[in-house]
């Protein structure tokens, strides 16, 4: 059930670890959320911070050690507690308004992958044909690749120092899916570093593709009442996003927003 207003518990039922960095929290329970919405996550002691959810049924968080409350959730172990509130912010769209959509691909990078994997799942439920690219610096640091696989969905891969997969980027494994045709995508989904988002989005423009885009901002109240989050033309990241249909900064008029 939805917990807006007050921190709910949840009980960590599994933790795997995905990298040096990083580990998925599974937690007894589940959210009514939509890929792309958002925890505020808590700890006694700790000020609340944002987490794209990576599943809602059960819930997972994927979670890199970055910060004083990440690193005190890296040091929790399978049947401890930490606090919830939301889902919160706008989610992905998978019933676009544009008629014959039935293939998309999501392009992932960095920490971004996490809630991509929960649209992958809604969008093989709808019944589309989805193409994953995920990216990362190094062979070490790409996420959830095992999970997408295990969806029949194995991604392409992109890594800057070329250890694993296609050497670049993931605009690059982008351009070479536009170019073809019989798996050229009609949609794109992405979710990864704002630079990232600015490419990809500009490519999908080019292409007079349709896109969404989850924009990471700073967050700190997660209820729009802070200001922290405010992107492009006033927007709120935390209201109007994450997900947003058009790239937020470049957006030239309040209007077009993500639903």
């Amino acid at each position: 059930m939805p917990t807006i207003g007050i921190p709910q518990p949840f009980t960590i039922t599994a933790i795997k670890t995905e990298n040096v960095a990083t580990k998925t929290f599974s937690l007894a329970g589940s959210l009514a959320a939509e890929p792309g919405q958002f925890v505020m996550v808590w700890l006694p002691g700790y000020e609340d911070k944002p987490f794209s959810l990576a599943n809602a049924n059960p819930i997972r968080l994927t979670i890199a050690a970055v910060g004083p409350l990440s690193q005190a959730l890296h040091r929790l172990q399978v049947g401890d507690s930490l606090w919830l509130r939301g889902p919160l912010g706008r989610g992905y769209k998978l019933h676009l308004p544009v008629q014959g959509v039935r293939r998309i691909a999501l392009v992932g990078g960095g920490y971004g992958v996490a809630p991509l994997l929960f649209l992958a799942q809604e969008a093989q439920a709808l019944g589309l044909q989805v193409s994953a690219i995920i990216g990362a610096r190094t062979a070490a640091s790409l996420l959830l690749v095992e999970d997408f696989t295990a969806l029949g969905l194995p991604p392409l891969l992109t890594t800057e120092d070329g250890s694993a997969g296609q050497p670049g980027r993931v605009t690059d494994a982008l351009r070479l899916l536009l170019a073809g045709s019989s798996q050229r995508p009609q949609a794109v989904f992405a979710c990864g570093p704002v630079g990232m988002l600015r490419a990809v989005a500009d490519m999908a423009a080019q292409a007079d593709l349709p896109i969404q885009v989850g924009w990471e901002a700073h967050m700190r109240c997660g209820i729009g009442l802070c200001g922290s989050c405010e992107v492009g033309q006033g927007w709120l990241t935390c209201l109007d996003g994450p997900v947003f249909a058009f790239n937020p900064v470049q957006a030239k008029e309040k209007g077009t927003g993500s639903t």
